[in-house]
């Protein structure tokens, strides 16, 4: 057993982010590497760029209020103990929502690539949120 140096806090890139995001890397100090897991905390607001997989994504929610979507049109509300899988390839992006923080534990396999596409715009997010207050009411 050893405990691990935690690498700094560091600020989510521009090209794959909207809005003010920060993510803690969980592991990826071991080797072989299995996984990557990161804590990415979103303010409000903030989000993803469109994004895929080659071996999917878990996002596990631990703190806030968020949205994920899929380009199929399917859009979820997140909430602290939510697990949701983005399936190989599939289209997607997640975020805080307009009020709140959200924080998630990012899973993906080791040695897979993610395609990062446009980013998401006012009016996408905008309509996300107002389909997951649609459902809500």
């Amino acid at each position: 057993m050893e405990r691990q140096q935690r690498p700094p806090t560091r600020r989510g890139p521009a090209e794959w982010f909207t809005g003010e995001v920060f993510i803690d890397g969980i592991t990826g100090n071991e080797q072989p590497p299995h996984a990557s897991l990161g804590s990415v905390h979103f303010t409000p607001g903030a989000r993803t760029a469109w994004h895929a997989h080659d071996a999917g994504q878990t996002l596990y929610v631990v703190e806030g209020v968020g949205i994920v979507a899929a380009r199929d049109g399917a859009v979820l509300a997140l909430r602290p103990g939510d697990v949701v899988h983005a399936p190989a390839s599939e289209w997607h992006w997640h975020g805080a929502s307009t009020e709140h923080f959200m924080t998630h534990i990012s899973i993906t396999e080791t040695g897979t690539a993610a395609q990062w596409g446009a980013h998401v715009t006012d009016e996408e997010y905008t309509q996300a949120v107002a389909r997951i207050n649609d459902v809500q009411e």
